[in-house]
């Protein structure tokens, strides 16, 4: 099992909760993972920045990336920012580490 050290935008949280920090790319050619962005997961959505549309499809496109409901993830900073805190509520820690593993291609120690 690994540390939280190995994955730098994603931090477990005292009551197990995790914490994902993203930097959030808006109107881009399509949706996707971009990889890292200094310590920060770069996320490029096709979405403008307007009336909360690119909150909500942060919160769509990861929790169809992960597998969980949309009630599961919380913009906890940065609603009107590109540097976005999600908390993500009730998940299985381990799985969330290692599909974002896989996807950002880090190997697991």
């Amino acid at each position: 099992m690994g540390s939280p050290a190995e994955i730098p935008c994603l931090q477990t949280l005292p009551d197990g909760s995790l914490l994902l920090r993203l930097h959030v790319q808006p109107r881009a050619a399509a949706n996707g993972l971009a990889g890292l962005q200094g310590d920060m997961l770069k996320l490029r959505l096709t979405t403008p920045p307007v009336d909360g549309k690119a909150n909500k499809a942060v919160v769509a496109y990861l929790a169809k990336l992960f597998h969980l409901p949309k009630s599961a993830f919380v913009i906890k900073s940065g609603q009107q920012s590109r540097s976005k805190t999600v908390v993500i509520k009730a998940a299985d820690v381990q799985q969330i580490r290692t599909a974002l593993a896989a996807l950002l291609v880090i190997p697991e120690s």
